[in-house]
């Protein structure tokens, strides 16, 4: 065989070689893990949480409106948790500190067994910002100061946009602004976990379930309509919606649907339907499953 032709065939296997291996090495190789995050939109700019620390801002804004608190109070609320345990229910802080809030069982906040409930800690800590005159005109450092008394006043500045963001969202001022990127659902929870988490944050809210049909394809649906701000059934319905897409993460929901207006876990922006449009206050949350 001449050389020439030798060197070429020597050539063209080196390149299969090389392509066979790097096909074995992508089937082989792990995808890289999506980033689970939610963010909320506002001003032009996403402001972001991890999954769990959403579920808590929720949490805050349900208590905060059940109360029947302004936005400004959820802005508050939350600004103040994130720089007391970074939003997240920890079990351990400043001297006996524990919880959202970082409350101590030694000043009165009750035991630790108490703050460690999220409601528990997150209805004592508006308890607290209801009894300050004129919290709604402070700067939000005062506000969270007078409630929290902490070595560090000025601390919670730091974290009032973010809270805003949040606030704005999870009370319905600014709709279709919160969203998060989750990975598929692992171990369906079923739709009592949903029900559970509803009775646990929002209370009595009118509530319908609709099974999976196998046959029919269909999965298990919970349709709630939203009755706070009962004034404003529109902006009502997004409140719920964005809670919804915030607590997705812990109770295993699929998708949300408000208006014409979906969030998916496979879509996880909001999307048209394509179909006529819920009426206003009307939540639909598909259950993973």
């Amino acid at each position: 065989m001449p050389a020439l032709v030798t060197a070429a065939l020597v050539v063209v296997l080196a390149v299969v070689a090389v392509a066979t291996v790097v096909a074995l090495l992508r089937r082989s190789t792990p995808a890289t893990p999506l980033a689970e995050r939610c963010v909320a939109h506002l001003d032009g700019t996403d402001w972001s949480l991890s999954p769990d620390q959403a579920q808590n801002a929720a949490l805050a804004s349900a208590v905060a409106t059940r109360r029947g608190l302004p936005a400004r109070a959820v802005t508050i609320g939350i600004a103040t948790a994130l720089q007391e345990s970074r939003l997240e229910n920890i079990d351990y802080g400043d001297r006996d500190s524990v919880g959202l809030y970082q409350q101590r069982p030694s000043q009165g906040w009750g035991t630790v067994e108490q703050i460690m409930d999220p409601v528990y800690s997150t209805t004592k800590f508006f308890e607290g910002l209801e009894k300050v005159a004129g919290y709604e005109d402070m700067a939000v450092t005062e506000a969270a100061q007078a409630v929290q008394r902490s070595a560090f006043p000025d601390a919670y500045a730091q974290h009032e946009v973010r809270a805003r963001a949040w606030a704005s969202a999870l009370t319905g001022w600014s709709p279709a602004a919160l969203r998060c990127t989750l990975r598929p659902v692992e171990q369906p929870a079923g739709a009592d976990a949903v029900l559970a988490r509803v009775a646990r944050d929002l209370g009595d809210v009118p509530t319908t379930v609709t099974l999976a049909d196998g046959a029919a394809g269909t999965p298990t649906t919970i349709d709630l309509t939203a009755v706070l701000p009962a004034d404003d059934p529109a902006r009502a319905g997004w409140s719920l919606a964005q809670w919804a897409v915030a607590v997705a993460w812990g109770v295993g929901l699929e998708a949300v649907t408000v208006g014409d207006t979906t969030w998916s876990r496979d879509a996880p922006t909001w999307q048209p339907t394509g179909v006529d449009a819920l009426p206003a206050g009307q939540v639909r949350l598909t259950v993973a499953g």
